[in-house]
């Protein structure tokens, strides 16, 4: 919430949800509505508003400059069916093919035309939608969140990234929304977290029979185990190796011994000291003898697949294992995560089946968080729209949505373009 309001603002994400409330009974969706949740319809005009805020977010990543200074930027919606302003467009600005190259067909620029239409359409109406789910649940589990809490803090993260009235105006021009939409955005962020906590509450409660149980069953995670620290000299042949033994047992140092004969070039520039050595993680031939060797005793040469080793064992670090009592913080936070997530999960799955079940979509207008959606194909990634995993719902933004922690979009306050949202 105290990211930069620039970067959450100026974001698609940053809009609002201009789903309306509108009295829709049995499966019939309202002549100017495109969808329909429960009794709440979302309007063709909200759908259409946000559809150009979805265009201006995307003209704007390709000409920042021009947002940055208060200026809209152009941006033009493909329209269905026929795309014909679209394909003019694309048609006059392609470039002269290469020789040899044949020149793009009317029938591609109409695939690009509708597949950008399409984006556009999905990543409105997978906002929209998942907007009026949180809303309905939250109304559902009795979650509300007061206005003087939104516009407090809305206020502060404004402050935070628009020091000047005026930089915070040309967002605005830029961006095609009103403060009313940021507003929303604030409100329905502020019910994700509550209906996150909601979901969570009382999960983190393990009691000591769970740490003891778990402790138990995983001793090894809390034991730590013997550890030599070394100071070698890797040769490529066994007379480099003795020659430079002989050298080290006559008082040389491995730090010089080490700089002349050494092939291993990550121990070579430290002196030939290889630290915190675990049974195991070397060679098998080197493991053994290190792991056979005295404290300060110089052994050698070793033949490995590497070549040989000359080393010597400088200090032994006795393997070690944690009490109960010295895991228990770690075992209880670990526990008591596990039960908030598996608590997150089981909503997420529960949430989205509800949810869906209630939301029906006009012709031309379904994604896949619309009941009458085709049933995806065998292969095909998760349902759109879905909350992400292990979190509660979040209103899915269109393109350019800032970062999780950013304000969420929703819909508008009464009085604002197209009326009042209901949950």
């Amino acid at each position: 919430m105290l990211l930069n309001i620039r970067r959450s603002f100026t974001a698609l994400g940053a809009a609002s949800v201009a789903a309306l409330a509108l009295s829709a009974c049995g499966e019939e969706i309202p002549g100017n509505a495109v969808v329909r949740v429960g009794d709440t319809a979302i309007k063709k005009g909200a759908y259409e508003h946000w559809l150009s805020v979805a265009a201006i977010s995307q003209a704007s990543q390709m000409n920042p400059q021009a947002a940055q200074s208060g200026t809209k930027p152009k941006a033009s919606i493909p329209q269905p069916p026929d795309f014909k302003a679209c394909i003019a467009e694309k048609a006059k600005a392609a470039p002269k093919p290469a020789k040899g190259q044949p020149k793009p067909t009317e029938s591609q620029f109409k695939t690009q035309c509708k597949q950008e239409y399409e984006g556009l359409r999905d990543q409105v109406l997978q906002f929209l939608i998942s907007s009026q789910w949180i809303e309905g649940e939250a109304a559902a589990r009795n979650v509300k969140v007061a206005d003087a809490e939104v516009k407090k803090q809305f206020e502060t993260t404004k402050k935070q990234s628009f020091p000047k009235d005026a930089d915070y105006q040309n967002f605005l021009k830029s961006s095609g929304m009103t403060e009313a939409d940021l507003l929303f955005r604030v409100k329905l962020d502020t019910l994700s977290n509550k209906l996150r906590e909601s979901i969570v509450k009382g999960k983190e409660k393990v009691s000591d029979a769970q740490i003891k149980a778990y402790y138990e069953k995983n001793k090894a995670r809390f034991s730590q185990p013997e550890r030599r620290d070394l100071r070698i000299v890797l040769t490529k042949t066994k007379a480099k190796a003795q020659q430079a033994k002989r050298q080290l047992a006559d008082g040389a140092s491995f730090k010089t011994v080490a700089k002349k004969f050494s092939i291993d070039q990550a121990s070579k520039g430290q002196g030939g000291v290889l630290l915190a050595v675990a049974k195991g993680q070397q060679e098998k031939a080197l493991d053994e003898a290190v792991f056979a060797a005295d404290k300060g005793e110089l052994v050698g040469p070793i033949k490995t697949q590497f070549g040989y080793y000359v080393f010597k064992v400088q200090k032994i670090t006795k393997a070690s294992q944690q009490s109960l009592k010295e895991s228990s913080a770690t075992i209880k936070q670990l526990l008591a995560s596990q039960n908030q997530q598996k608590a997150l999960d089981s909503f997420v799955k529960e949430f989205r089946d509800k949810w869906k079940a209630r939301t029906t979509c006009k012709k031309g207008f379904v994604t896949q968080d619309c009941k009458n959606a085709p049933k995806p194909k065998a292969g095909a990634t998760g349902a759109q729209g879905a909350p992400p995993q292990g979190a509660p719902p979040e209103g899915a933004p269109p393109q350019g949505a800032p970062p999780q922690d950013a304000p969420p979009a929703g819909a508008p306050p009464a009085g604002s373009d197209g009326g009042t949202a209901t949950p």
